[in-house]
């Protein structure tokens, strides 16, 4: 796989899951180059990374970039694909090379996301189904049902595709990142897949914050919907977002630093082409009493 796919993980004070990540990786029958951005942290990952996986090329920096430390290691890969990999998340035996074969054989698919198990009991992820009964339509030769979103955890990426969009913003930092990549993707002519045969586990975390994350999804989403979608459409998506979030100071809190960016996402905004935006009010009408993409936590 040297030749095809370079993995990229990000990882911030997750030592023990890290180095669990990078084993795993580095097992792998079909293993990749793997560069690892270490986003600041005190709990010793750069140096544990450093001492135990020498052949893992090592970006540390002094400060918590999010998600743009991938957009730092994609300047770096030589490959054609790029495989992002939380330090969290581990793509199963053969998942890299399914991956890298379906974008290999269809020029204009610009990533590939897998299934999602999630431990200890391997059980789909709740978002699993949304994108198995995608209804976003799609050509004939796409190997999977169609996306118009990406959880970068568990994608693999064509590099020209990822640079073409220039990567993930700076902006949004971290949280639901992957919504305005994705249809910065779509809106440049890349078409997005889900493959049932390419598999990732996921054993998530316990060294996480989860109203803080939650906070930075709610704020994003309500970026991107300003910054891509028609007027009508960013209102209905702010207020279905609002809907289902607590009613707390979190919530409050993300509301507010997104009116605070409002003068930057109106100067920025892009409106998607209209058969972008016909798919995602296809999502929105299938989300429909799901609970997979509401912001709880």
């Amino acid at each position: 796989m040297s030749g095809r796919v370079t993995v990229v993980v990000i990882t911030h004070n997750r030592r023990a899951e890290l180095c669990r990540t990078l084993a795993h990786m580095a097992a792998l029958s079909d293993r990749a180059p793997i560069i690892v951005v270490d986003n600041g942290s005190g709990d010793g990952s750069a140096t544990a990374v450093a001492r135990d996986f020498p052949e893992v090329e090592l970006l540390a920096s002094p400060r918590n970039l999010g998600a743009i430390g991938r957009n730092l290691a994609v300047e770096r890969v030589r490959t054609p694909y790029v495989a992002f990999c939380d330090d969290d998340t581990c793509w199963e035996p053969g998942s890299l090379t399914r991956a890298a074969d379906l974008l290999d054989e269809n020029p204009e698919l610009g990533s590939v996301t897998g299934r999602c198990l999630v431990e200890p009991g391997l059980r789909e992820d709740p978002i699993t189904p949304e994108m198995r009964h995608s209804p976003v339509p799609g050509p004939d030769w796409l190997p999977g049902p169609a996306l118009l979103g990406i959880m970068a955890g568990l994608s693999m990426v064509r590099v020209s595709a990822f640079r073409d969009v220039g990567g993930f913003s700076p902006r949004l930092w971290l949280g639901g990142e992957e919504e305005l990549f994705a249809l910065d993707l779509a809106a440049r002519g890349w078409w997005m897949c889900w493959a049932e045969d390419v598999v990732i586990r996921h054993a998530p975390s316990r060294a996480r914050d989860p109203r803080a994350r939650r906070a930075d999804g709610i704020r994003n989403t309500l970026w991107t919907a300003w910054l891509r979608r028609p007027l009508r459409s960013a209102v209905r998506h702010t207020a279905w977002v609002l809907r289902g979030a607590p009613k707390d100071r979190a919530t409050a809190g993300a509301v507010g630093r997104a009116l605070l960016g409002l003068p930057w996402v109106l100067a920025g905004r892009r409106v998607v082409p209209a058969e972008v935006e016909s798919g995602l009010r296809l999502l929105e009408a299938a989300r429909v009493g799901r609970t997979a993409r509401n912001y709880v936590g």
